[in-house]
């Protein structure tokens, strides 16, 4: 029994639901018709400015810019003064006293001055305060011979809050170089993806449009009924396929969106009318690079092996500082004091010009605190030493695995473009024999799927030397490229 026309009604509902999803695109487009095409170096510069990885790395950087002013402040110059006034008793005498203390660097050095000025009378034990009436002027310095003479407690939190700011500037510099090469490969992700959805939705609308053109067929009796089935079928697996890479290419946005940010630092979803413009299959810049010399450059930049150098020059302060501590302390002293306006009631003897010398010793006997550090700093800088061989044969290491993964890459996308242009021959030449009944409606539609991925496979080929050359950026601190600006 002969079956009647094919009824579509259930079916084109399901289908014209699903086409709205796909339509939606379209009509997005004319909204958001002048949106500018989003390039790298605008996700770069707000991922740079606005991220809060780089953030929270900005903000331990100025503490330890403020570490280094705080152990400056052991070398602040330093005022002090003190007085009494006895007021009852035998004797009534008063005093007020000041002086200020330079600590200077050399030789453990602090030279300071004061001026006493005193009135009335003391016992013999406190005769000391007497002064002319005009008071007296003192100056001296005291200085270290051994212990101290070289370095100190000061000088080592000095150099060592300036080592830790060093530390604090590669760790920036490291920040920097992981968050933009995330950022950038996330950019050419969402590329891909948005590449990747315009070629399922121009695999779509060929079977839509073949549809009417079908139906017509089949009207008339020039085709067979299980064509306009078949074309139906390619509908709905070319439906999942746009749906499938719609969600992609979303997921792709979002994730992007971790790193493009607006003036407040808040997440910017990119939408689909701000994709660059495709160019066409094979025009693309050439990202591979030759191999001389490349490792010898990358060690030399990579802050992982600054920071390993910088901790090593900290732990080098920390055993000079403990050789310090072992030596016996011999400080030397001189001061100059002079009484200014005429004899007080301390007599005659308090008006002259004096100068005083002195010394005073003092020795560690077992020094096991100071040996003990003596020996942990040791063997700290031995182990950073092999972190820091460690880490640079990693670096060599990864450096030529990033050339090798990056060389192939570019020469796999020349496969891939020449896979694309042979492809897109046979499909042509596939619907001109259709077009002409020497082939059937599979073998097109084997072709125009084949053909689409070609395409798909040269894009994602695209992406996998794009995120080789991000990665070969990294590992040679290219700042340039990776839009690191400070």
């Amino acid at each position: 029994m002969r079956q009647g026309p094919i009824r579509a009604d259930g079916w084109l509902t399901g289908a014209i639901f699903l086409a709205a999803l796909f339509n939606n695109a379209t009509a997005a487009a004319s909204e958001h018709s002048l949106a500018a095409p989003l390039q790298p170096g605008e996700v770069l510069a707000a991922s740079e400015v606005h991220f809060p990885e780089i953030l929270d790395a900005l903000a331990k950087r100025r503490g330890a810019e403020g570490a280094v002013l705080a152990a400056d402040g052991a070398f602040d110059l330093v005022f002090d003064a003190d007085g009494f006034n006895r007021v009852d008793g035998f004797f009534d005498g008063s005093v007020v006293q000041g002086r200020a203390t330079q600590p200077l660097g050399p030789l453990g050095t602090n030279i300071y001055a004061g001026y006493q000025l005193s009135d009335g009378d003391f016992p013999i034990y406190e005769n000391e305060f007497y002064t002319n009436t005009g008071g007296e002027f003192k100056a001296g310095l005291i200085f270290s011979l051994l212990r101290d003479r070289a370095f100190d407690e000061r000088r080592f939190e000095r150099k060592d809050a300036r080592l830790a700011r060093e530390q604090a500037d590669f760790d920036v510099l490291l920040t920097k170089i992981g968050v933009q090469q995330q950022a950038l490969i996330g950019y050419w992700r969402w590329v891909t993806a948005g590449r990747q959805l315009y070629v399922y939705e121009e695999l779509l609308q060929i079977a839509l449009d073949r549809e009417s053109g079908l139906q017509e067929q089949v009207d008339s009796g020039a085709r067979a009924e299980i064509f306009l089935v078949e074309n139906r079928q390619n509908i709905t697996r070319r439906l999942t396929l746009v749906a499938s890479a719609e969600r992609d290419f979303q997921i792709a946005a979002n994730a992007l969106s971790f790193y493009y940010r607006d003036e407040n630092g808040d997440p910017i979803i990119p939408v689909r009318e701000q994709l660059p413009e495709v160019g066409p299959v094979g025009e693309f810049e050439i990202l591979a690079v030759s191999i001389d010399s490349v490792a010898t450059t990358a060690l030399a930049l990579r802050p992982e092996l600054q920071m390993l150098k910088t901790a090593v020059e900290r732990a080098q302060a920390r055993i000079a500082l403990a050789d310090n501590n072992l030596k016996p302390r011999i400080d030397f002293g001189a001061e100059v004091s002079t009484g200014l306006g005429s004899v007080g009631e301390g007599g005659s003897s308090f008006d002259s010009t004096d100068a005083v010398v002195g010394f005073q010793f003092e020795v560690p006997l077992q020094r096991r605190a100071a040996k003990g550090q003596l020996r942990q700093q040791e063997a700290e800088v031995e182990s950073l030493r092999q972190r820091q061989r460690l880490t640079a044969d990693r670096i060599e290491l990864e450096v030529e695995n990033i050339l090798l993964d990056l060389n192939v890459a570019e020469n796999l996308l020349l496969l891939a473009e020449q896979e694309v242009q042979q492809s897109e021959i046979l499909q042509v030449a596939e619907r001109n024999r259709f077009a002409s009944g020497a082939s059937d409606f599979f073998l097109v539609n084997f072709r125009e799927e084949v053909a689409a991925n070609a395409l798909i496979q040269y894009y994602t080929a695209d992406l996998k030397r794009r995120s080789a050359r991000a990665d070969y950026d990294a590992a040679t601190v290219d700042t340039e490229r990776l839009g690191i600006t400070e």
